[in-house]
C-alpha cells in the first residue's frame, strides 16, 4: 500500500510525538527536544529511516536507548519497517537542543 503525502505527514507528526516520550534517563528532558534526532524519513509504504545519536559515544544507554526508539516508532500505526541508524557525526552539542529543552534546563 502506498500512503499519500497528508498519510505520510500524519505518520510523521505520530512518530515526533512517540519519540518525546524517550527520555535520556540523565537528563530530564526528551531525545527530540534534545536534538538527538537528526532525521526522520518515510517511504510511500511506511517503511522509516531514523537516524540518531546520543550524547557521547560512551553513554551509559547507548545500547538501550535506541531499541527504546526503534520500538516506540514500530509501535506507531502505519509504520512499516524501521531502520535505525546510530551515528556520531555531527557529534551532538548544547547548540542542538531546542528552546524548549534549554528552558528546562536553564540553559536559556
Amino acid at each position: 500500500m502506498k500512503y499519500t503525502d497528508d498519510q505520510i505527514a500524519d505518520i510523521g507528526e505520530k512518530i515526533i510525538f512517540a519519540l518525546k516520550t524517550v527520555y535520556d534517563p540523565e537528563i530530564p528532558v526528551d531525545i527530540y527536544e534534545l536534538g538527538l534526532i537528526y532525521d526522520v524519513q518515510i517511504s510511500d509504504e511506511g517503511n522509516v529511516k531514523v537516524v540518531m545519536t546520543l550524547t557521547t559515544p560512551n553513554c551509559p544507554v547507548a545500547e538501550s536507548l535506541p531499541a527504546e526508539v526503534r520500538e516506540k516508532v514500530s509501535a506507531v500505526r502505519g509504520v512499516g519497517e524501521v531502520d535505525l541508524e546510530l551515528t556520531f557525526e555531527p557529534s551532538w552539542n548544547k547548540d542542538m537542543m531546542s528552546e524548549e529543552a534549554r528552558f528546562e534546563l536553564g540553559m536559556f
